[in-house]
């Protein structure tokens, strides 16, 4: 049970992060290429100087990436206490007395609701990535 809402967590969040790359990070990948091209085509620029346009070029993509890197991070540090949250609570059954088999379901149950309350919060973690990656092209 606790396998099944993960597998569904996890492609949930493959699903989002492949449609903001689709649709927001490739056109800003593209645009750093061709910034980074002209750069290069400019042959009264030093080789500094080109160097340091080509870094302003990918400056954009760079912040698109830290931005997805750490929502989802949050969202894996959000998903990981609760799933800890449960394990403390299983262990604590088990020296109350509770039988394995009645924990264990108990911590699956636990870690299967971990799974569906995160489940619900990706379509809004995937709209503020996709808002904050909106922002930086402007």
């Amino acid at each position: 049970m606790a396998e099944e809402a993960q597998g569904r967590v996890q492609a949930a969040v493959e699903s989002a992060v492949q449609e903001l790359e689709r649709d927001s990070i490739r056109s800003m990948q593209g645009a750093m290429f061709r910034c980074s091209a002209r750069c290069c085509e400019n042959s009264m620029a030093s080789m500094q100087q080109v160097q340091q346009c080509i870094e302003r070029c990918h400056a954009p993509l760079a912040q698109a990436q830290a931005i997805v890197t750490g929502e989802l991070e949050r969202f894996q540090d959000r998903l990981s206490r609760c799933t800890l949250h449960c394990n403390d609570k299983a262990k604590d059954a088990l020296e109350a007395g509770g039988t394995e088999a009645r924990v264990r379901a108990q911590l699956d149950a636990c870690v299967a609701a971990c799974g569906d309350d995160h489940l619900r919060l990706i379509p809004a973690m995937a709209k503020k990535m996709k808002d904050s990656l909106a922002a930086l092209r402007q």
